[in-house]
């Protein structure tokens, strides 16, 4: 076969009688021009679907083509379409999936140009997925494997011989292979499969527009279905058929293409198959569709916005379709098992459905009613697809006379007080769209993003998400995450439902001028009072909404050892009913913004706190006290745990003598007698002390170093656990009157967020700090998959001061964008303006870090001249800057 250049082609100039002298470099250029001239056209407003099928058609020539250039022509074998592209739709940067199906077993010669075929199709990067079977062994394969049943489903013949298409099609069809009842509810298994994988969670920072809920692989199971059960070979065959309205169909087909253009539009900004909507391209994306970029986040979040209605909204389509493909395919011809609630209400086939059309426009409170009744009844499963659409022609009878019908308050009320299903049956009513429309102020924020890497989902999601995890508490066979003082705590609640509603309303002013946590108490108020709530209560809901923020930030960024501090929090919350209803508000709320920043050192923090503060309250003492206690008892109970040792009391004290009273009010016992007892048993050495330990229910790794005060010895530190793939979460440096430190680290896994396991991860870690605080010699540092988000935003660096009543220490607090080797950057600035560390408190909120560090100057004062301050900021503010 001859290989020699031609002049440079395009794609449509490659017929049989030219095919066979082109090289495969050419090929490839012109298959280069060809996307380079569809995505001009794309830009210049060419239709999505006339996009993908003229894609198709690109590569049908090409194919046909290369069909005849390896002589496939004289066999009796035929090359199909199949999949996405079976069905015309190829978009830029999809795979393209083929089918050679075989007459009959082939011979060696036709084997070889099969086998040389294919050697070509890679050598010109067609990105192609291909089978090569008999009519037979296909329809076998389609038999134990619903994916390769799907997908011959939608073949389409290319070139080759008919009869053997035909003979296909027939093997594959319903008779034969998966009857429709048999595909109808395997595709309904694999959906519910794809959704439990995100969590079912419609709306995710960075969904994925082809396999997310809501996305263009749940209308395709909508058209797979139309397909397998009317032989209709596009969705308007469901209108035809009876089973959706032209207008659902337009919102239905509406939501395709804008998920379609989308699709398109990142496979070309990507230059490669991209189907999830990065941060690397939402503004890229956003500004395709009318959101152009003005140096703020608000016109992405406007196009995300759109995107997460769009979706939602489909979700709901998808549910209804499939509703009544559930009714038309598995229930037919079974007998109807109807029992009657009221006279608006029936279950039937175990799923709720209401007695006529006209149900909710005689009684518009029955679109609260039929939440309620799925509370009242658990063995109801779901609602009919038939209710379902009813719902959604009618829910715009829910306005202010309705909002004002003392019905609608007290069922939407009764809903919140039940012992069962508040969590399911509230995202219920928000996918049926009745939750926005019952409260106004939750329609501000359905489908509000914020585009940072701290929320994971819209703030809509996100609330709901919260009411969830509240309910998990009392039902912790569901969530293995939640914590035995979690459950203790609920069990104390006097009134669930209070909160529950301070979860609806914490977030509900987000997006709005003003502080969301003031404005939010604001729309509780007024929510409580037209809902007959007491005084009290409202107040309650009120104050929680006002100061959801503070337990975490409290937690996480303040020393809760110190007793001054938790006497301020007991302050706030008076009493200990506040304390667990603000506990478990707090808990929920960090675990429903993004389970990945949820870790064991902020549920101990958490647990710390709320225990402290109990104690805190029923002492009801004042601090000095109750610190004075702290360190004879820290003592005593350490002596104890070292009785079993061989260290002779003396021994211990001279230690202890030597690091100071503080050393003993930030640490527990077993701290110190674990540390006590590495520093008798490492005696004198130059060689650094490292040790690692798991303590129980702690939360984190707790890391010890002893040795040597030397210069950037906590630059150095933070730098190896940084390259190391740890994350710091608390940081306690004690410095000894005879010039040695006793540091303490608690660390995490950066990538798994939890505990550091294994004796040799222990071994790995030791040997590097001691190598490291010996030589200055550092490890490679690991790679860490948030870089390619992170590069997406920018925080502007601040550095502020305060002073500690009471305490010799200055708080500096820094807030930057997230980068590795944050800390190292900030101890190395501590140790050129000459202050000295004492504690660090370390809060990351996505790529924001809120980090806190008590210092001093070298004579252990606080650090008030204006010249170090100075020196820090700059110093801090110019590393950061150069990173």
């Amino acid at each position: 076969m001859s290989t020699t250049e031609v002049a440079p082609l395009t794609l449509a100039e490659l017929d049989a009688s030219r095919i066979r002298d082109v090289t495969a470099a050419s090929i490839r250029a012109a298959m280069a021009q060809e996307l380079e001239l569809l995505r001009q056209q794309f830009a210049a407003g060419k239709p999505v679907d006339a996009l993908l099928a003229e894609r198709a058609r690109i590569v049908d020539r090409l194919l046909r083509s290369l069909w005849h250039r390896f002589e496939m022509d004289r066999t009796p074998h035929a090359l199909l379409a199949v999949g996405g592209y079976g069905r015309g739709e190829l978009y830029p940067c999809s795979d393209v999936d083929i089918a050679i199906v075989l007459a009959a077993e082939p011979d060696a010669e036709t084997r070889g140009r099969i086998e040389a075929l294919l050697a070509f199709l890679f050598d010109i990067r067609l990105d192609i997925g291909h089978s090569v079977r008999t009519v037979a062994e296909s329809a076998d394969a389609a038999c134990g494997d619903i994916t390769i049943a799907t997908a011959l489903m939608e073949a389409r013949l290319i070139t080759g011989a008919v009869p053997v298409f035909r003979g296909l099609q027939q093997a594959v069809s319903p008779p034969r292979v998966w009857p429709v009842e048999e595909f109808f509810q395997a595709k309904l298994d694999e959906q519910r499969d794809r959704h439990a994988k995100a969590d079912d969670a419609i709306q995710r920072l960075e969904p994925n527009v082809k396999e997310s809920p809501g996305g263009l692989r749940d209308i395709q199971v909508i058209a797979w279905a139309t397909n397998r059960h009317f032989q209709a070979p596009n969705l308007h065959g469901l209108v035809t058929n009876g089973f959706m309205t032209e207008q659902e169909f337009a919102a239905l087909d509406a939501g395709r293409r804008f998920l379609a253009e989308i699709r398109c539009t990142l496979h070309f900004a990507a230059g490669r198959r991209e189907d999830r909507l990065l941060f690397d391209f939402q503004k890229l994306v956003a500004a395709k569709f009318g959101y152009p970029e003005d140096g703020s986040n608000r016109p992405v979040e406007e196009f995300m916005k759109r995107y997460y209605r769009t979706v939602r909204e489909l979700s709901l389509l998808n549910e209804m379709l499939l509703g009544l493909f559930q009714q038309a395919i598995l229930e037919v011809g079974k007998p109807s098992l109807i029992e009657p609630i009221n006279r608006r209400f029936q279950i039937h086939n175990n799923a709720i459905e209401a007695t006529g059309q006209n149900v909710f426009i005689h009684r518009p409170t029955a679109l609260l009613e039929v939440f309620y009744l799925l509370q009242r009844h658990p063995d109801i499963q779901g609602v009919r697809a038939s209710t379902i659409r009813l719902i959604r022609e009618n829910v715009h009878l829910i306005d202010q006379s309705f909002r004002d019908d003392i019905r609608a308050k007290s069922l939407f009320m009764e809903i919140f007080r039940q012992p069962r299903r508040v969590g399911n049956e509230l995202q219920r009513m928000h996918r049926y769209g009745v939750l926005e429309r019952y409260l106004p102020a939750f329609q501000k924020i359905t489908g509000l993003m914020q585009f940072d890497l701290f929320h994971i989902y819209t703030v809509d999601e996100h609330v709901l998400f919260v009411i969830r995890n509240v309910r998990y508490c009392l039902f912790p066979e569901r969530d293995a995450a939640v914590s035995q003082q979690c459950q203790q705590t609920i069990q104390r609640i006097p009134k669930l439902e209070l909160l529950y509603l301070a979860a609806l309303f914490h977030d509900i002013a987000k997006g709005r001028n003003g502080d969301h946590s003031k404005l939010g108490a604001l729309e509780a108020i007024a929510f409580c009072k037209a809902h007959g709530l007491s005084h009290f209560d409202t107040q309650l809901v009120a104050w929680l909404v006002n100061h959801h923020l503070v337990m975490s930030l409290t937690a996480q960024r303040k020393d809760i050892s110190d007793p001054a501090v938790i006497q301020e929090f007991a302050d706030l919350v008076r009493d200990q009913v506040r304390l667990d209803y603000l506990y478990l508000l707090t808990v929920a709320d960090i675990r429903g913004t993004n389970p990945q920043l949820w870790t064991t050192w902020k549920e101990t923090l958490l647990n710390q706190l709320h225990r402290g503060t109990a104690a805190m309250l029923r002492r009801d003492i004042a601090r000095e006290p109750f610190r004075a206690e702290r360190m004879p008892d820290a003592k005593a109970a350490a002596l104890e745990l070292l009785a079993p040792s061989a260290f002779a009391e003396a021994e211990i004290r001279t230690i202890w003598n030597a690091v100071g009273e503080e050393y003993f009010y930030r640490h527990l016992p077993d701290e110190i007698a674990w540390h006590t007892a590495a520093i008798l048993e490492h005696g004198v050495s130059i060689t650094p002390l490292v040790r690692i330990r798991n303590f129980e229910n702690r939360g984190g790794t707790s890391i010890f170093i002893y040795m040597a005060n030397v210069d950037n010895l906590f630059a150095n530190t933070a730098q190896v656990l940084d390259r190391l793939g740890l994350t710091i979460q608390d940081a306690r440096i004690i410095t000894t009157a005879g010039g040695y430190v006793l540091d303490t680290f608690i660390v995490l896994e950066a990538e798994s967020g939890r505990p550091v396991e294994g004796h040799g991860r222990y071994e790995e870690i030791a040997q590097w700090l001691r190598s490291t605080l010996t030589t200055g010699r550092l490890p490679q540092p690991r790679l860490r998959p948030a870089a390619r988000r992170l590069k997406h935003f920018s925080i502007p660096t601040e550095v502020e001061f305060s002073e500690q009543p009471g305490s010799p220490l200055t708080l500096m607090s820094v807030v930057a964008t997230d980068r590795p080797g944050f800390l190292s950057i900030v101890g190395r600035a501590m140790q050129y303006c000459r202050v000295r560390l004492h504690n660090a408190r370390i809060a990351t909120f996505g790529e924001r870090v809120e980090d806190s560090f008590y210092i001093t100057d070298l004579d252990d004062v606080p650090v008030t001249d204006p010249e170090v301050r100075r020196c820090l900021i700059e110093r801090i503010e110019s590393a950061l800057a150069q990173e």
